[in-house]
């Protein structure tokens, strides 16, 4: 269901050729004979709540997402046929079910459970919203409408709202709808979907004209949408998600969701969506991934994951760390303690918690305080809240997963799953009922904490209209409880705006807020309102006012937001920015013209500045790096990224010529748009001296690597075979093979006189390329009895690779590798990643064969060596593993995998692991033009090329499309499987376990 963090990169399972062909995998003994435990297992963290088991299997399993309709019954999404070839699941024809369980006796739990709908349409859907005799279900590639006319728990018809086009079977796929106070539905979808398409299959385009797809045009990875409730008027939030599992919608207007980050870097977050938004997953400008090297680059891997130094990225509302967020609500009922009035709950199934999270106001943005309601980390790991829910009464109810881990394509449990209620102590559940056609049962229903409540209650009162504006009124004028006026107010503008005026003045600065998103709804029908709502003093009320001018031609109105911006609020300074949009070459000189000649001692006008996209904004920021620091004029450098490129360009040749430093001159080189700039007569002169000053061997291949310098093949050469920097080594390689492929190998054997010290270095050196082209050569050098045997030897040892150590194998089962290279031959093939190969080369070379034996029941249950298991992750994992500051960064970092998984999940990522293979880990076999293919992971691609990691490199190396033919998706995982012994995967897992 969730992404899946363990190791993620391997083949099949290595002794399952000793077991029945058609028994692929054994799963989870130790699940067979779990205890059965309940709420005994989770930790309450309230003396003044209950936690009670509403509802479990058999009644139903694996429950994906829930809602709570109108009479208070619980609808599940339950989820079977979930990646049953990867899981080893067999196939139900019958397909996944949508179940109503209903508490008919008012005790808490579930005693009467319905089947709604079964069928293969909505096989693993992530999401439902129950909206009066509606049924919305979201499962990628289809949004499906279910109707029950005549209110019997049978739909009687079927249609889809719209499709994606991907996210089938996948986590990252499209999430559940919410619906808002405003009377549109909100949802949103992970970075798998690529695109809304209608029900004919024709691309979808938001309200301003743009298809929405995520090719970055204007955007990218997942979104948070809104659209009318019939399905059209597309308007997308906010871009450039991971996996936005779900959100949540206040009652003004405010959309609160979480991200999942790339597994294991402690960078899940949640975000205040502000409209237009971007969040900053990829880079803006070209798509290149965090783990890509940039001016300005965040000091701590879960800022840099959402690249948070960027101009134009929204600021984290706050960061939760590892883990596996899942489902949120926004509570705004009574029921529960007040502490609890207002607080975001999210369910995280990483960390085996329920947490609720208390907003606070900070300047235009918030911040959170999180209270950790259920915890179930020490008890049962097993508990994976998927999702959370508030019922008519108030209540909140937690749907469990439950599962020995969570992740990727994984399921290790098929038969359990439960649902939970949190309310105060001995509370009997209550039946809350509304006429519908009254007037007065309406407001009471508006009130309501459950959104399948207030759908009805909307509604209806939308279609009163008029007659329902005086009971509106009433409810609006009620200032005991904001968010009652708040939803009053939605309905109250529809009917008119003089309502939306007089909120514009009212004392709550919310309220005022909530005014102008209303206004922004139709921003060149109420300019002046907006205008007038520029000058509150509220941050909070400009923060809305400036996303509300998106696209929007209101120069005074931004100029008067501009004006009043402080230095250090974030949230306010991208609100500017996204205020700003289209309309920057008006805006800026607006504003910097009522600043004066002394703009740059104002530091406010700097960041506004540094934030811009205007056609002066490059000369604009040369001026401000004249006069500042180098340390502090890098987030300044950075910002010429987000400028155009001819522009860019001749600000930054202006620059040159004044920064005195070689660290400014060469960062300003790799500032240029080589496109444009390749040409121009004064970069041509600068350049070959600007390298001829360059001293960090670094520096100097990227510059070579991005302007493709030919003629300094020597000193590339050089570098590479002098360097005791292994990262600068492998890049060195890289670049002299992409730039020149095999000539400098030809160059090293032809040189005379013929030194063999010298050609095994740089053999060593060259091999650490591992692709075709490059094994080609190794292999014609070690089978040529010309070259001396050291020569010889050291091309053998340089096989080592993922690619090429496959090459070898093959050739020795072919006898034709020469006797006096097989122990060089043996050293490598003893470090191989290849599963399969490890096993058949152990067997003949190493070891004797030995009869693995099936791992008995109940194994993990025995207590492992932590530190024998530590002696065999550094043996076996550390290549492309990390803990901590420990080992290569390939695969998804385990510093804390004992927190999210349990040994049962841990045992199946290491003898399974394609089963769970984390998204963004995926293998590729990439083909180059010239021939030659690489096995690798993409770790993000950009309109110009791919970027791209290969096992046991830790550089992140880029190939031009240029130089690509083809990329084609691995069907399994890259990471090696080892012979393990019964007392060797306790040590190991124990050790995993330990990790937290």
């Amino acid at each position: 269901m969730l992404k899946y963090t363990f190791a993620l990169l391997s083949t099949l399972f290595f002794w399952s050729c000793q077991k029945n062909e058609n028994d692929k995998f054994d799963r989870f003994p130790e699940g067979k004979t779990k205890k059965f435990i309940t709420k005994e297992g989770i930790q309450l963290n309230d003396t003044d709540l209950e936690l009670t088991l509403f509802a479990s299997e058999p009644d139903f399993a694996n429950p994906t997402n829930m809602d709570i309709d109108h009479k208070g019954r619980v609808w599940i999404c339950e989820a079977y046929n979930y990646r049953n070839d990867v899981n080893n699941v067999p196939y139900k024809k019958e397909g996944d079910r949508i179940l109503i369980l209903e508490d008919t006796d008012g005790d808490g739990k579930s005693d009467k459970t319905k089947v709604f709908y079964q069928g293969e349409d909505i096989n693993s859907a992530l999401g439902i919203a129950i909206l009066g005799n509606k049924v919305i279900v979201s499962c990628s590639p289809n949004v499906l409408i279910f109707t029950d006319t005549n209110n019997d728990d049978i739909p009687d018809s079927k249609e889809i709202l719209f499709k994606t086009k991907g996210g089938y079977q996948s986590d990252h796929g499209l999430h559940s709808f919410v619906f808002g106070p405003d009377g549109k539905l909100y949802f949103n979808f992970g970075n798998f979907v690529e695109e809304l398409l209608d029900k004919n299959d024709q691309p979808i385009k938001d309200i301003y004209g743009n298809v929405i797809h995520n090719d970055m045009h204007p955007y990218q990875d997942g979104m948070a949408i809104r659209c009318d409730i019939d399905g059209k008027n597309f308007e997308v939030l906010g871009s450039n998600f991971r996996n936005n599992y779900e959100l949540a919608v206040d009652s003004y207007g405010r959309v609160w969701q979480s991200d999942n980050d790339d597994d294991g870097k402690r960078g899940n977050r949640l975000n205040y969506v502000l409209p237009h938004g971007n969040y900053g997953y990829k880079d803006e400008m070209t798509g290149a991934d965090w783990r890509v090297s940039r001016t300005n680059i965040e000091d701590s891997v879960y800022l840099r994951h959402w690249h948070q130094n960027d101009p134009g990225v929204i600021p984290n509302l706050h960061q939760t760390y590892a883990g596996s967020p899942t489902g949120i609500i926004f509570y705004e009922g009574n029921l529960l303690p007040s502490r609890y009035k207002e607080t975001i709950w999210l369910g995280d199934a990483g960390t085996n918690e329920v947490n609720a999270f208390v907003p606070e106001k900070s300047g235009a943005g918030f911040k959170l305080s999180t209270h950790t309601v259920l915890d179930a980390a020490q008890k049962d790991k097993w508990f994976r809240p998927s999702d959370v829910c508030v019922s008519p009464d108030g209540a909140v109810y937690v749907a469990d997963w439950y599962d020995t881990g969570v992740g990727g394509h994984f399921i290790g449990d098929l038969d359990r799953g439960r649902v939970y209620r949190v309310a105060p102590k001995d509370y009997k559940t209550k039946k809350i009922t509304y006429d519908y056609t009254k007037t007065a049962d309406c407001i009471e229903a508006l009130k309501n904490p459950s959104v399948s409540v207030r759908y009805l209650a909307f509604t209806a009162l939308e279609k009163q209209g008029k007659k329902a504006e005086a009971a509106l009124y009433e409810l609006f004028k009620n200032k005991a409880e904001p968010t009652f006026q708040a939803r009053a107010l939605w309905l109250l503008a529809k009917i008119d705006s003089k309502y939306v005026i007089e909120a514009s003045k009212n004392s709550n600065e919310d309220l005022r807020a909530t005014a102008a998103r209303i206004f922004s709804q139709k921003p060149n029908e109420n300019k002046n309102a907006l205008l007038a709502l520029a000058a509150d003093p509220s941050p909070q009320v400009k923060l809305a006012v400036a996303t509300g001018i998106f696209n929007s031609n209101q120069v005074d109105t931004w100029t008067t937001l501009a004006n009043t911006y402080k230095s250090g609020d974030r949230w306010y300074l991208e609100a500017l920015g996204i205020g700003a949009n289209g309309q920057w070459d008006k805006y800026l000189p607006n504003y910097l013209a009522q600043k004066g000649t002394n703009w740059l001692n104002n530091q406010e006008a700097k960041d506004i500045v540094w934030r811009s996209r205007a056609l002066q904004t490059s000369t604009l920021l040369a001026q401000i790096i004249k006069n500042t620091n180098f340390q502090d004029a890098q987030k300044y450098y950075r910002a010429f990224d987000f400028q155009k490129a001819e522009e860019k360009n001749i600000a930054l040749l202006d620059l040159l010529t004044f920064v005195k430093t070689q660290e400014e001159k060469v960062l300003i080189f790799k500032l240029f748009d080589q496109n444009l700039i390749s040409q121009n007569r004064r970069f041509k002169e600068l350049l070959p001296k600007i390298l001829n000053q360059i001293t960090n061997d670094k520096d100097f291949i990227e510059i070579v690597a991005k302007y493709g310098i030919a003629e300094q093949k020597p000193r590339l050469t050089k570098i590479m075979m002098n360097s005791k920097d292994k990262p600068v080594i492998e890049l060195a390689a890289n670049t002299l093979t992409q730039l020149f492929g095999i000539s400098p190998i030809k160059d090293v054997l032809n040189k005379k006189p013929f030194v063999t010290s010298e050609v095994v270095n740089f053999i060593e050196r060259i091999g650490l390329v591992d692709n075709e082209t490059i094994t080609r050569q190794l292999i014609l050098i070690f089978s040529n009895s010309k070259y001396p045997f050291k020569v010889r030897e050291a091309a053998m040892l340089a096989m080592e690779g993922y690619h090429s150590d496959v090459k070898l194998w093959n050739l020795i089962k072919l006898n034709k590798v020469s006797v006096d290279l097989m122990p060089a031959a043996k050293i490598v093939l003893a470090k191989t990643f290849h599963a399969d190969l490890k096993v058949e080369f152990e067997q003949k070379y190493r070891k004797p064969k030995q009869n693995i034996k099936p791992l008995k029941e109940g194994f993990l249950a025995k207590r492992g060596d932590i530190e024998k298991g530590k002696e065999l992750f550094s043996m076996y994992c550390t290549a492309c593993h990390m803990v901590g500051k420990q080992g290569m960064d390939f695969g998804p970092a385990l510093t804390q995998i004992g927190k999210k998984l349990t040994k049962e999940s841990i045992y199946s990522a290491i003898v399974n692991p394609s089963q769970g293979i984390s998204f963004g880990y995926e293998g590729y076999t990439i083909n180059l033009a010239d021939g030659s293919l690489m096995q690798a992971i993409i770790t993000s691609q950009t309109s110009e090329g791919y970027m791209i990691k290969q096992p046991g490199q830790s550089e992140v190396i880029f190939y031009e499309k240029a130089k690509v033919k083809s990329v084609e998706k691995m069907t399994e995982s890259m990471m090696p499987a080892f012979p393990l012994q019964e007392t060797e995967f306790t040590d190991l897992i124990e050790y995993l376990i330990s990790l937290k």
